[in-house]
């Protein structure tokens, strides 16, 4: 069985599009996924199926329509491709060390996307790129740095031009989740 970890974009933020991770829990042990494992309300969740991933993501996603009704696109990693989103990150330690003390919250992120983007897309985000904030999309990853807050960033709110159903996490949950994956898999 393969470790998957799906990643729900737009849920419990800005108190919109409410689901108790309790009850996510139960829609994906309902749709036969083992071993299912939520991490915080942003809708993050850890299980293992022998199902492809294109399956699963209908699956899933007609699932949480139909139980909370909340229209929601689902982004899925497996275990070893969010091990090496952690491994190929391009930004070295002393780039990262250099954002994270000129701001006060997360600097480092990844926007995990449902399939590559393709290049002249990625060219419309390119204009906001600047000392801020700055990007590099490896696969079906943008990996984003930011010197400032991500709240304020131009290329942040700039990456749905890229046409591609997008969810982005910080660095510090995408470790707690692989590390999740790990222990799932042991």
């Amino acid at each position: 069985m393969t470790v998957y970890i799906a990643l729900l974009r737009g849920i419990n933020v800005g108190g919109k599009n409410i689901i108790k991770m309790a009850d996510l829990k139960q829609v994906f042990e309902s749709i036969g996924l083992y071993e299912v494992k939520t991490y915080i309300q942003s809708g993050n969740v850890v299980f293992k199926s022998d199902e492809t991933e294109d399956i699963l993501c209908n699956k899933i996603e007609n699932e949480i329509e139909a139980v909370f009704g909340i229209s929601t696109k689902v982004i899925l990693r497996n275990s070893t491709e969010l091990e090496k989103i952690i491994l190929n990150c391009p930004f070295s330690k002393e780039e990262i060390a250099e954002a994270e003390t000129l701001s006060k919250v997360e600097s480092l992120y990844v926007a995990l996307l449902k399939h590559n983007p393709l290049k002249e897309k990625i060219e419309y985000i390119d204009v906001y790129r600047n000392e801020s904030d700055r990007y590099q999309v490896i696969g079906r990853e943008v990996y984003l740095l930011f010197h400032n807050s991500i709240r304020n960033s131009k290329l942040a709110n700039n990456l749905h031009k890229l046409n591609v159903p997008t969810t982005m996490r910080n660095w510090k949950t995408l470790s707690k989740l692989s590390v999740l994956a790990k222990n799932i898999d042991e």
